[in-house]
């Protein structure tokens, strides 16, 4: 590539000296151009890929994220290598809507109401979102933006119900592993009654305000181990 670009910028004997009285682009201006025209298609595809992950999830075919962006599929493929690539980089986009949602729960002056409101936030991104609902339940490089993002988010998720849990409004025996769960569940919820019964996902993500918070309850059987779900959700994407 180095090689291309420098020749654009050549101007030895072999220029006319009509062509040399023209004004040649810099040496640079090229390399300006490939670097524009490359982000504009990445910019493109990405937009193509949120619009079909937040319609079909991310299993929608890649060469019509290719069709809808007006690009190759080869362009697509030297940009995002595989599926991973193109989901995390689209979800590097998305997160913040994520991530909003925690930090409001955590800003609450009622730790419990924060909760509440965020397991209904949550719920909610899932039901709008079916790329947004597989993000939130799938398992990225440890070394992605989306993974780092979820674990700091995922932080200020547990000091939220330590909060909760010590003003003994959130049982004391629940974990941030249990919210994982619900977004498994509610994700089945959404996949068998989205076409039908749109709004189902309300009554689940109430069912759940109400097995979380504190009262007379029996205690739960021991909570999976984090990286047992890991490994699940992981499974998951297989």
């Amino acid at each position: 590539m180095e090689a291309i670009l420098h020749l654009y910028g050549y101007s030895g004997g072999v220029i006319s000296r009509a062509g040399a009285r023209r004004k040649r682009p810099g040496p640079q201006e090229p390399a300006r151009r490939l670097r524009a025209d490359a982000q504009l298609n990445r910019d493109r595809i990405l937009d193509a890929a949120a619009e079909l992950f937040a319609e079909r999830g991310i299993s929608a075919p890649l060469d019509e994220v290719a069709r809808r962006a007006g690009v190759g599929v080869a362009t697509l493929y030297r940009r995002f290598p595989t599926r991973a690539d193109l989901a995390a980089a689209t979800f590097e986009r998305n997160i913040s809507r994520f991530t909003e949602a925690v930090d409001r729960a955590l800003a609450a002056a009622d730790p419990w109401q924060g909760f509440r409101g965020l397991v209904f936030d949550l719920c909610e991104l899932q039901a709008g979102d079916a790329g947004l609902r597989e993000m939130l339940t799938t398992a990225f490089p440890p070394s992605s933006v989306v993974e780092q993002r979820t674990a700091e988010a995922v932080e200020k998720l547990r000091e939220l119900m330590i909060r909760a849990q010590r003003d003994g409004s959130l049982r004391a025996d629940v974990t941030v592993a249990d919210v994982v769960v619900m977004l498994l569940a509610n994700s089945g919820v959404l996949a068998a009654t989205g076409q039908t019964a749109p709004d189902t996902w309300r009554r689940f993500a109430a069912l759940m305000v109400d097995a979380f918070g504190a009262g007379p309850t029996e205690p739960l059987p021991p909570a999976p181990a984090e990286q047992q779900l890991r490994r699940s959700i992981a499974m998951l994407a297989r």
